[in-house]
């Protein structure tokens, strides 16, 4: 593939397919210096006549203004991914942060936030996201009727999947699942929650947030359910998310640093700069 900015563009032999668009770039219409280094590449549904070799190259085009960009991990690309409308999924940037989302390469957004849900919050994450986006709709302080109401505004306002609390009862999940069809996604904080009643209930994948404690759950989690879609939180190092990978998750939530954080080299830079 190419990676061109923050997104990663696939290749057939012969064309260059966009993930999203579908913008052909003709073979015969790269330069021969070019066609020399997709020839690399192996062919799909083609039969070659001289071997590939199997090393992957991604050539990069990160442009000058956007080449400072939050890049989560590499290490998150090594799981499974989960499959959505067609898109395959596995790293989420947990975040409302407009900024961080539209200057990220998450495959998707989780958006959940500590406050009721808003329409108008959901709205202008959708607008501002290149990316799928799974809005909160509740499940602990905001529930029943409300909560509904919120899964159908996401779905309408372009959402890809609902997120609801780990406190969310049966009888609401099931009436969510009955109104949308989008991704129904169930927190999962402990190994004490009924996981069986939820995915009877309605519940398409869970997003297990259980702190240091997570690899442990997914593990449990997957030894009781061989087959369901797992997110997890990996946490901020390699290591970690490595560790919540071979436990059996899916897809990987990452936390970004907050912007303070991003923006202190730089203010350093900038006040060496003028001393």
């Amino acid at each position: 593939g190419l990676r061109i900015g923050l997104r990663d563009v696939s290749y057939n032999y012969g064309k260059a397919v966009h993930p999203i668009t579908s913008f052909h770039v003709q073979y015969n219409e790269f330069p021969s210096e070019r066609k020399r280094r997709y020839d690399t590449l192996p062919a799909v549904g083609v039969a070659p006549e001289r071997s590939f070799p199997m090393a992957k190259i991604v050539p990069s085009y990160t442009g000058t203004l956007r080449s400072h960009s939050l890049m989560l991990p590499a290490c998150i690309s090594e799981c499974s991914g989960i499959r959505i409308f067609g898109r395959t999924i596995k790293s989420f940037v947990f975040s409302t942060d407009v900024a961080t989302i539209a200057s990220c390469n998450a495959d998707a957004v989780i958006a959940v936030y500590p406050f009721t849900p808003q329409p108008r919050i959901a709205r202008a994450i959708i607008s501002v996201a290149d990316m799928p986006v799974f809005c909160g709709v509740g499940g602990g302080f905001t529930s029943g009727a409300r909560s509904v109401a919120q899964a159908m505004e996401a779905e309408h306002c372009g959402a890809y999947g609902v997120v609801l609390n780990a406190p969310v009862s049966a009888d609401i999940m099931r009436d969510i699942r009955t109104h949308i069809d989008i991704p129904v996604v169930a927190t999962i904080v402990s190994a004490t929650q009924d996981t069986e009643a939820r995915i009877a209930a309605g519940a398409d994948i869970l997003n297990v947030s259980a702190a240091a404690e997570t690899p442990q759950l997914v593990a449990a989690l997957r030894a009781r359910h061989p087959e369901i879609p797992i997110i997890a939180t990996g946490g901020p190092r390699d290591e970690t998310i490595r560790k919540t990978i071979a436990a059996g998750a899916n897809a990987i939530t990452y936390t970004p640093p907050d912007n303070g954080v991003l923006l202190a080299d730089i203010m350093t830079a900038h006040r060496e700069r003028y001393r």
